[in-house]
């Protein structure tokens, strides 16, 4: 029913330009003051997309978002409080 989607982060240096990254997903979130967006975007598709990101001017870096990966269903609090101590 759903497309699969998958996030990046998109480190920019200009962010009047990275206003553009509309037409290659759904922004999410854009950071003024550390230059980065935050992108979701079809997951069947993401590669090409990507190499075409990386080819423009303002783009300084892409890095894929594993946050669909990070558990967050848990059986009980011990479990819970386990994943979070150092």
């Amino acid at each position: 029913m759903f497309a699969e989607r998958t996030g990046y982060i998109i480190w920019v240096s200009d962010i009047k330009a990275a206003r553009n990254l509309e037409k290659y997903g759904n922004v999410h979130y854009i950071s003024r003051r550390m230059h980065y967006v935050v992108i979701y975007m079809n997951a069947d598709r993401a590669e090409d997309t990507v190499k075409n990101i990386r080819r423009l001017s303002y783009v300084r870096k892409v890095e894929r978002s594993f946050r669909n990966e990070i558990r967050t269903e848990y059986n009980d609090e011990k479990e819970k409080m386990k994943e979070y101590e150092i």
